[in-house]
Order: structure tokens, then sequence, then C-alpha cells
């Protein structure tokens, strides 16, 4: 079995050769596959693509903003970080606050149309400046609901009760490495109709062998151009991490994809990158100063010697 950014690219090939046509809930279109797995070597380097530019700086501060139990993109936006806009902008420009000029389908229309692009970047530049400096809009437009962060930290039972997930796992890691019940999930059927975006990546596991810590990802749907080099490099990070607090080298980090599939408009871009080389994978540093995953901040992380091909642009579908 082939591995890594190799194996990453062989499934895109796949998937533009053997997908089947659907259409999806964002009415793009895609090709698709159902059931897919990719391993990457932990040791061999930090898996941050090479043949496309990845920004390692938004998948660590999202990471963080997951661990922090966070659903309010004020953080993410105090970092810089725009990756989470689309569904929050989406949620106000649907309510009865937004008296602004029509916004309907904003993600196709902004792509296909230079002008309604210019209005459209001026009505996310005034709501991010109100997420940013007004403390009731962004209460109520900038929380995405029970997303990531609130399952991972503040899983809610039956009985009202909250489970810390993400705490308890590390325990369980620590204490009974050989436990087959070191899970996460962010899939709650009880919350779903209340997430921005229900989970893509919805359970965790994490496996201790020979000193080393290995993380499987269950993704149900995933966004192979845009999505998946994201993902990948996010639940790496959080394998190093959690190896880290637990005296653990890092292991493998194993991806398995359920709906893999590849959007219609992202087609070219990924033709593009299939035609680059592969280069030399960077190295990850991190404080060994902290001790526990809860107190990293992005100042922790140095990425070494990444030396990617340039980015490649893509719309996103919301």
């Amino acid at each position: 079995m082939l591995k890594g950014e190799q194996a990453y690219l062989d499934l895109c090939k796949h998937v533009l050769e053997n997908g089947t046509i659907k259409e999806d809930r964002t009415n793009t279109g895609t090709y698709s596959i159902f059931g897919h797995q990719i391993r990457f070597d932990l040791s061999e380097g930090f898996p941050l693509l090479t043949t496309k530019k990845v920004p390692f700086r938004l998948i660590s501060s999202e990471l963080l903003w997951f661990i922090k139990g966070d659903t309010n993109i004020r953080y993410l936006l105090q970092n810089n970080n725009n990756i989470w806009n689309e569904w929050a902008f989406k949620k106000w420009i649907e309510s009865s606050d937004y008296d602004g000029p029509d916004m309907n389908d904003f993600g196709n229309r902004s792509q296909q149309d230079p002008q309604f692009n210019i209005i459209y970047q001026e009505q996310m530049k005034n709501f991010k400046e109100k997420i940013l400096h007004n403390d009731d809009f962004a209460n109520k437009f900038g929380d995405l609901g029970s997303v990531y962060g609130k399952q991972w930290r503040d899983w809610k039972t039956s009985q009202n009760e909250t489970i810390d997930q993400l705490k308890e796992v590390i325990e369980s890691i620590r204490n009974k490495p050989d436990s087959r019940r070191h899970i996460v999930s962010a899939w709650n059927p009880e919350d779903v109709p209340n997430m921005a975006l229900p989970p893509c990546h919805t359970l965790f596991q994490f496996y201790v062998a020979d000193g080393k810590l290995s993380c499987q990802l269950y993704q149900r749907s995933a966004d192979i151009f845009l999505g998946v080099p994201f993902n990948i490099a996010s639940y790496a990070l959080l394998t190093y991490l959690i190896a880290h607090e637990c005296n653990l080298e890092v292991g493998e980090f194993v991806h398995t994809l359920g709906d893999a599939h590849i959007y219609t408009n992202h087609v070219e871009q990924i033709k593009t990158q299939l035609g680059r080389d592969l280069r030399p994978l960077p190295k990850l540093k991190i404080n060994k100063e902290k001790n526990s995953i809860f107190d990293f901040e992005l100042s922790d992380f140095d990425l070494i010697d990444y030396d990617p091909h340039p980015s490649i642009k893509a719309p996103i579908a919301v």
C-alpha cells in the first residue's frame, strides 16, 4: 500500500477517473467514491502536502480553537483565520437582522459576477468587524452551534451532565494504554440540527504500541482538494500534542474516508496539483516546556524546512 502524499495524489487521480457524478447539498456537484484509506508514518516527517502550499497557521489555530472547546469564530478572526466565516456569515444574511443587499447564493454568485464579488467582500468585511468588536453581535451570529469544540470538551448527556471527551481520552491513554476505547466522537445526533455544519470528521481513535501513539480518523464527508489536506495535518498535529503529553513517540495517522469527493469546480486545480513533483516533508517542532495540550498557543509550534509548490486557490462550497 502506498503511503503519505503519493497515496493522497493517487486518490485524487482515482476519483477523477472513476468517481460517480453526484449532486450535493451545495448544488455544486461532485465526483465521488465511497470508502478509502490512507496511512501516514509520522516518523517520516510532518504530513503537510508539498504539491501545493497548505497554510499551517490556519490549521494550528483551528485545532487550538477545537481544543479550547470554543464554537465562536471570534477567536479565529482574532488570529486572522477566516476558514469558518462563510457558515457564520450565512446565518447572519439569512436572519431578520440583516438589511443589506441580497446575498442569496453568495458563494457561487461571487465567483461568477465580479461586481457582486465586490459587494460580497464589503458585506463580509462589515460582518467580521462586527464579530470582532460587538459582543452582542458576536454572541448571536459568531457562534456556530454545537460543533467540534463543543462535542470534544462539553458533550451533554441525557442526565444533563457533561463529558470532556478530550480530557478523558488523554487520561485513558496515560493510564490504560492498551485499551481499545481511546475514542472521541464529534457526531452527536441530537445536536446535528443545531450545528452550522454537521461534523465531517466524525470520530477518532488512538492506539498505543511500542511506545508510539497512532490516530485513526473516520471522516464521513471528505472534500479532497480543500478539506482533506487540512484534516490530515490537523489530526497529525493533535497526535503530536497528545503523544508529547503522554510521553510517547508518534506512530501513524490513518485517514479513513466515507464519501470522498472532488467538487466539479476543483477539477482543474486538482489536475494542476497532479502535475507537480513531491518534495521532502517538513519537520514539526513543538515547545517541550509545555506539558498539557490545553496550554499550547500558536507560538509553541515551529514548522521547519517546509518548501512546497505554490498554493492553488479554489472556491469553498457552502
